[in-house]
């Protein structure tokens, strides 16, 4: 701690971290293969910034990173800010293309989307932990008030009004919905439920919490939610753990010089991670004993996230470190008083594809791409994602 520029900037930086159809060719990249269409009929998404599709805005967004809907995010693949925290596409993005879906709407989307494919209920700043839990001990950092939990409500929501619709269209005579006129069938929704904890240990640092304590009560509610949605009817869910958040050029750029890892990175914020992803994986091993019939996927964001770190170049990257939207300049482009998207930092490197990180904390379209691809089709999810794929088959055949 002492090694920090002081304690209220730590806390402000850390904080900020955290909030957190296309064409052929960039649909190969990422696809799992022409097999993986129409599998599903719907994706429901969950989880913060790395996930968020256009839940948050300028207006709502997490502080530091306030300029998600002015240019140049969204420059890369959309042309223009979509309220997602990066240059074009996520993962979730790549899913939706990978099986042969439109991308998914935010469901807070104020123009009434069409949520017949699925929706995307991750928001920016979100944490697995309750708000109250942060009111409670006096935790100020924590300015986004949705969770899981609310996450969670929204879902409910939305499952009420898509029953109140088709029993309407049954009384109508018009026919009834997939899953008769009760409302949606989820066993035909892949249930994508993106990185989410990160934001639980960022907004409590310096806090009389401890770490461990923190992480444990993060992968109690994560689990909590997940058994949720399993009791809902959800039968095939992937689950990504946390990414390596040492190796972001907000965390970098605050931590002792001497806090490395074998990658350069901070070796205590991999290690906190690392700890979380193994008690996180501990958990879905006893929701699957609980719950036989369902497909319940690890998605080792961490592992991906090493493998390109390790070696940038074999991915096609030339800069691990430094933001490509950012201020400041040498090795990591990065001042959070200055994100990408205000007036000093208006403007993006000039190839992004050569960049891992976007804008301090989030990825680039590119960084996003290989990610899609690793958990697709190169055995970072286990069981792996075509092993998924294989068993809605077989069940829709049965």
């Amino acid at each position: 701690m002492s090694a920090l520029p002081s304690r209220f900037t730590f806390f402000y930086l850390l904080a900020s971290s955290l909030f957190l159809a296309s064409t052929t060719g960039a649909i190969a990249a990422a696809a799992p293969g022409a097999a993986a269409s129409h599998v599903f009929s719907k994706i429901y998404a969950f989880g913060d910034s790395f996930t968020d599709t256009g839940n948050t805005n300028d207006s709502t967004g997490p502080f530091a990173f306030v300029h998600a809907s002015d240019p140049p995010y969204g420059a890369t693949f959309f042309r223009r800010p979509t309220n997602r925290y990066s240059d074009g596409r996520l993962v979730v993005d790549f899913l939706a293309a990978a099986l042969a879906l439109p991308f998914l709407p935010p469901y807070l989307d104020p123009a009434g989307a069409d949520f017949s494919n699925g929706a995307n209920f991750a928001v920016a700043g979100a944490t697995a932990i309750d708000y109250g839990f942060f009111v409670r001990n006096n935790v100020s950092l924590d300015v986004t008030p949705q969770s899981l939990a609310t996450q969670l409500g929204w879902f409910e929501r939305h499952l009420q009004k898509e029953a109140a619709a088709a029993a309407r269209g049954c009384r109508g005579g018009r026919g009834a919905s997939s899953a008769g006129c009760g409302g949606v069938n989820l066993a035909d929704a892949l249930f994508w439920v993106g990185e989410i904890g990160v934001n639980d240990f960022a907004y409590t640092v310096g806090s009389v919490l401890s770490p461990d304590y923190v992480g444990d009560l993060a992968v109690d509610n994560v689990a909590r939610f997940l058994e949720a949605l399993l009791q809902r009817g959800a039968k095939y869910m992937v689950v990504q753990g946390q990414p390596l958040a040492g190796c972001l050029p907000l965390t970098m750029s605050l931590v002792a010089a001497d806090d490395r890892d074998d990658l350069g990175c901070s070796a205590v914020v991999n290690r906190r991670s690392a700890a979380y992803n193994a008690l996180l994986q501990e958990r879905l091993r006893d929701l699957r004993r609980r719950h036989p019939g369902a497909v319940i996927s690890y998605a080792d964001y961490a592992a991906a996230h090493r493998a390109v770190m390790r070696n940038p170049a074999a991915y096609g990257f030339s800069e691990p470190f430094r933001a490509c939207c950012g201020s400041g300049g040498g090795p990591l482009n990065f001042d959070v008083f200055a994100t990408c998207g205000s007036p000093a930092a208006s403007r993006a490197c000039g190839q992004p594809g050569r960049f891992v990180n976007w804008d301090g904390v989030h990825l680039t379209e590119a960084m996003y791409r290989v990610l899609a691809d690793m958990f697709f089709r190169r055995g970072y999810t286990r069981p792996p994602f075509a092993a998924l794929l294989d068993s809605r088959r077989r069940s829709r055949r049965g």
